[in-house]
């Protein structure tokens, strides 16, 4: 009985010290034992580490927009201020829309104003390096990712109050008649996986700013619900040029001031509530016809631009649809835990509730690892479709985030090619490695449409729009457990809606070249095709556009007959030429730069890719992975070169659980850790039984050499 006892003791002593020492040997073990080798995984700050250091540099970030017809100009200004008693260098990261174009930055430091300069990457750091170490101020804007970008600044004097505007340009879709602008506001914890750096990734180049890949996954977050003490201003100045029916936000309560039918002002209705922990969404529906359904035009004296968007067809029959096929490939990660899971469970039950018996469907679930509904699709009867929520309904979310291996899974399930084939991803987006995903997607365009969910309050946009658009497809967001309903039913209204293929753009008199996309993508219900192109000579000629649909004929793209055949034509002569405005410049170099880098782009030659995007980004003052801004004072403010360097947190997006940040190293999530403490305790409450029970008996049997 005493040997028992002590033997009991013992294994208590011994259960609790691998409860402590095995996750910092893990921990160890995934990130190499060096040293100098930083963790991939997001983590907290420690506030009052310095009280004489400002840990909180950024102290307001102040957004203006104008939206005119389809295209929107953004002007933001981040103000810092060092309210410490030491110099400051700092860095922060911030997101914005994947279809930005920024190109401009200015510097103010207090009636100093400074125009940041277009370098290449590489000597764009060295800049800013040089200006740091002499000890004048300076700001650096780089691209972490299409969506993503980091923004340094060096030598903040005590007392110092620093401005950077950004000055960007993108374009306002409608999807069924919705437009939608979105600002980011923060970015996502990102889950790192286990992939090694690509070659021709960016974010490894030299002077990319990354010591291993992805390094930059490990910004610092907020603890759970707590926001940075900083001001977040944002204000949307809104001209459509036809009457708005609606005009709303459910990201945010705002303040709406209407000047006209058509015009309008959007502000935040509580500005004293920090509104930079979810994304600002702006939603607006308007009467009659959509607006620039036809050719905008610009001259801007070197070279001229134009805009094309083709609406989709109107009109179709039921014998012009084809069979469908949906694949749905669902994340149940540890980041997806709570709400964005149990949204994306309600959201699948409403989507495969309303498929026909005749489609077929498939369900797929991965976070570590994948599994798999059925080896084959199966139809979509009340049966399978119970089955596909037994499954999911055992799931609360849990493991890493491995989508990569998901989506070969998914499209190496066999396919009936009299079916048209739809995989559709629902995730929150928080990897990294999208580029390996546009890849595989782009391996699968000739036979799989792929479609894109993204689920909860700031999601990685970057990822769900570019799943749709490598895909050609259309991406969805939820960011509110109440639009999961309404979300269900205009993707089901698209993906019911005809299929236009053999798309072709005919220019007869008008001498247009580098269109972007270079091939018409294939055209959905209510979506519009939009092409980006230069042109030169006479603003005369016709655009002739013409499409087939499934193989039975062609379709109208304009809803009216034709003896030819269905087809629309537009009179470039008539069209109005904007002149000077040069935003549609800005906008082809940005699809120019989205065709050659994102989205699975076929080039293996990543040294030309390089110097093509280079080019770009100095010839449009842009910023892209391969160029970037630069500012700096011409006076040294700092001599002694001594500073501190913080890094700005992020608040962690609204209703992201914790557990999607800190503690865990790259390549885990909280599901791996959950066992081992639930395998821990199992065996504490084993030891912990009466001295006669069996398995302590067992163990003092064989451990008589224990005193």
């Amino acid at each position: 009985m005493k040997k028992g006892k002590k033997l009991h003791q013992f294994c208590i002593l011994l259960t609790f010290l691998l409860l402590l020492l095995f996750p910092a040997a893990a921990y160890g073990s995934e990130n190499g034992g060096g040293e100098d080798e930083p963790a991939l995984a997001p983590y907290f700050v420690i506030e009052g580490a310095d009280p004489e250091t400002d840990a909180f540099p950024l102290k307001e970030t102040d957004v203006s927009a104008s939206i005119n017809g389809i295209i929107a100009e953004t002007f933001v200004t981040q103000t810092y201020a060092n309210e410490g008693q030491k110099p400051i260098n700092a860095r922060y990261l911030f997101p914005a829309s994947d279809s930005v174009s920024i190109h401009g930055m200015k510097m103010q430091i207090g009636d100093q104003v400074i125009t940041a300069k277009i370098q290449e990457r590489e000597e764009a750091k060295e800049t800013f390096q040089a200006a740091k170490e002499e000890g004048k101020s300076a700001s650096l804007l780089e691209q972490q990712r299409p969506n993503v970008f980091s923004m340094d600044v060096a030598n903040i004097m005590p007392g110092d109050t620093v401005r950077i505007e950004l000055h960007y340009t993108e374009m306002v879709v409608s999807t069924e008649g919705i437009y939608e602008f979105v600002f980011p506001t923060v970015v996502g914890p990102r889950y790192a996986g286990n992939a090694e750096g690509k070659e021709d990734d960016p974010q490894n180049e030299p002077g990319s700013g990354s010591q291993t890949p992805n390094q930059w996954v490990a910004t610092p977050y907020l603890e759970e619900g707590k926001t940075p003490p900083g001001k977040y201003n944002i204000t949307v100045n809104l001209s459509t040029g036809v009457p708005l029916t609606s005009l709303s936000s459910k990201s945010h309560e705002v303040k709406i001031e209407k000047s006209s039918d058509s015009t309008a002002t959007v502000t935040l209705a509580h500005p004293e509530d920090y509104a930079g922990n979810r994304d600002f969404i702006l939603r607006y529906q308007l009467t009659g016809e959509e607006i620039n359904s036809g050719l905008i035009l610009d001259s801007d004296g070197e070279e001229n631009y134009f805009m094309l968007m083709v609406q989709p067809p109107e009109r179709y029959t039921s014998g012009q649809l084809l069979p469908r096929e949906y694949i749905f490939v669902l994340d149940v990660s540890g980041s997806m835990y709570g709400y964005p899971l149990d949204t994306a469970k309600d959201l699948i039950r409403d989507l495969v509730s309303g498929l026909k018996e005749s489609d077929r469907f498939n369900l797929l679930l991965f976070s570590n690892s994948s599994l798999q509904m059925s080896p084959g699709s199966v139809p979509a009867t009340k049966e399978n479709i119970q089955k596909a929520m037994d499954m999911i309904n055992q799931e609360s979310g849990g493991g890493g985030t491995e989508l990569a291996e998901a989506l070969r899974e998914a499209v190496s399930i066999p396919m009936d090619p009299e079916f048209s084939r739809s995989v559709i991803t629902i995730t929150d987006g928080y990897i990294s490695g999208e580029k390996e995903i546009f890849g595989i997607i782009h391996k699968n365009l000739g036979n799989t449409n792929f479609f894109s969910f993204g689920i909860g309050d700031s999601v990685n946009r970057y990822l769900i729009d570019g799943i749709a658009k490598a895909g050609q497809g259309e991406a969805f967001v939820v960011t509110d457990s109440e639009d999961a309903a309404e979300t269900a039913e205009r993707f089901r209204t698209y993906v019911q809606a005809p299929l236009l293929s053999d798309i072709k753009v005919d220019f007869d008199g008008f001498e247009a070249y580098d269109i972007e996309p270079p091939v018409v993508p294939t055209l959905f219900a209510r979506r519009p095709i939009v092409l980006f192109g230069k042109w030169r000579g006479e603003q005369a000629g016709t655009i002739r556009i013409t499409g087939r649909q499934g193989g039975e004929g062609d379709v109208s793209l304009n809803g009216t007959d034709g003896e030819a055949g269905f087809v629309q034509e537009i009179d470039v002569a008539s069209m109005e030429n904007s002149k000077h405005s040069q935003a549609l410049r800005y906008l082809w170099a940005r699809k120019k730069v989205e065709r050659l880098m994102d989205y699975g782009s076929q080039s293996t030659d990543s040294k030309l890719t390089k110097k093509l995007v280079t080019a770009i980004g100095l010839q449009y003052s842009m910023m892209t992975p391969y160029t970037s801004f630069v500012a700096v004072t011409e006076t040294v403010r700092n001599p002694a070169g001594e500073g501190c360097d913080v890094t700005q947190p992020s608040a962690l997006p609204l209703h992201v659980s914790g557990l999607a940040v800190g503690g865990y190293t790259a390549g885990s999530e909280p599901g791996a850790w959950i066992f081992l403490l639930g395998t821990m305790l199992l065996i504490l409450i084993l030891v912990m039984r009466r001295p006669s029970d069996s398995l302590l008996a067992r163990f003092s049997q064989n451990t008589k050499k224990f005193p």
